[in-house]
This record gives structure tokens, sequence and C-alpha cells, in this order.
């Protein structure tokens, strides 16, 4: 019986660090675009924002989708349900589904450095709560930064960098200002120069490209 028993527990606790080493691991997410491919990975101290993430990508909401707002050294952003097959006259960027994630801002441990991957939201005034966009998200590019500017922005905005923040922003780049305001739920793996080449490409008075960049899929990978 006692043998049973310690054959019991030692099988509990194999299931236990299955489940703990399932909940550790990242998934990652490879974007497959006109300008090559992107592999991003979403983190788990974000769980609302990853499920959902997950979900559009295995219901292929993101298919067909296109890069439709896009700023150097700043941002792009995709997303917007509306924009499959969109002709070039057509606003947009109103696209949403018909719920919201709620906010998972997770500063100061993830900031806005180049690379990151952030859920866009509509603005303060009609959003409060800084709820997020069910399937809008943008990856940052942004720029590089001194001390003087990162001085600026603690003033303006109410954050303190640590030296490793500053480090980051002074020697890879990103944009500080939307620190603490947006939700980060990832970040890019491998493929900045693809996100490079489509922050580069020249855009209208409403920042689309004159081009149409297209999500061809995304996919759930191993590694």
């Amino acid at each position: 019986m006692k043998k049973l028993f310690a054959i019991c527990i030692a099988a509990l606790m194999a299931l236990v660090s299955i489940h703990l080493q399932a909940q550790n691991d990242e998934t990652l997410v490879l974007i497959e675009t006109d300008k090559g491919n992107i592999k991003i990975k979403l983190f788990n101290d974000t769980p609302k924002h990853r499920d959902n993430f997950i979900k559009n990508v295995n219901e292929h909401r993101y298919d067909g989708l296109l890069f439709h707002r896009v700023i150097k050294q700043f941002m792009i952003q995709a997303g917007d349900i509306n924009s499959k097959d969109a002709p070039m006259d057509k606003h947009l960027g109103d696209g949403e589904l018909d719920y919201t994630i709620p906010a998972e801002i997770v500063f100061p441990k993830y900031i806005h450095k180049r690379g990151m991957v952030g859920a866009a939201r509509t603005a303060d005034e009609e959003n409060p709560e800084r709820v997020s966009s069910a399937t809008q998200f943008y990856i940052v590019t942004g720029k590089f930064f001194t001390e003087m500017d990162l001085d600026k922005q603690e003033k303006e905005n109410g954050v303190t960098f640590t030296p490793e923040q500053r480090k980051a922003y002074m020697h890879e780049g990103g944009s500080p200002h939307l620190d603490g305001k947006y939700t980060i739920f990832g970040e890019v793996m491998k493929g900045m120069d693809v996100v490079d080449k489509i922050q580069y490409e020249k855009t209208d008075e409403n920042d689309r490209p004159l081009k149409n960049i297209k999500i061809k899929t995304m996919k759930i990978i191993k590694k």
C-alpha cells in the first residue's frame, strides 16, 4: 500500500511539473507577410491578450488583413478586420470585433522598446480603463533617445526609467511615451528587418501605405 501511495504521489508530481512547464512555455507565432516573415513570442503574464491572440490566429482572423497604419520611427499597425481587400480610398482603422480585452499593463517590466508587440486601443477620453482592441496590434520600431530626451519623457509622462530601460531606449530605440498606457503582450524574436521594410514604405496622409502590405497568414509554431 505504501509503495502504491508513493507511486501515486510521484505521478501527481509529474503531472504538476508538466502543467507548470506548459505555463512557463511561451507561445510563438509566425506572421507571414508580403515583405517576409516575422516571428513573435507571446507573454504569459498577459494571459487574456495571449489567449485572445491565439484564438484569432487559430481562427485565421488575420489572414489577408493589411498593415493599415505605418509611421516611420514609431510603429506599424495591423488587425483592422475591414482592411481585407479594402480599396485604396477606404478609410481604415475602425474595423473591430464586438468585444474588447481588459488592460494588462505590466509596467515597468515591459516597455515600448524596439520590437515589442502591443495592443491598439481607443483614446483615454473615451476609454479611461484603457481596454484593448480584440484584433488590432502594433509592433514598435521607434527611434533612439539621448539622456536629455529621456529626462524630458520622465517629466512629461510621470515615469521613472531604470538604468536598464535607459540603455534600451538609447541603444535599441523605441517609443517611451507609450509606456504604462498600452498593453504590451509580446515581442519580435526574428524578422525586425521585415518590420523595417514595412516601416519605410511610403504612406498617404492617413499613414496607410501607398502599396498594400498584407498578412498572408499567421500560425502557431514550436520554435
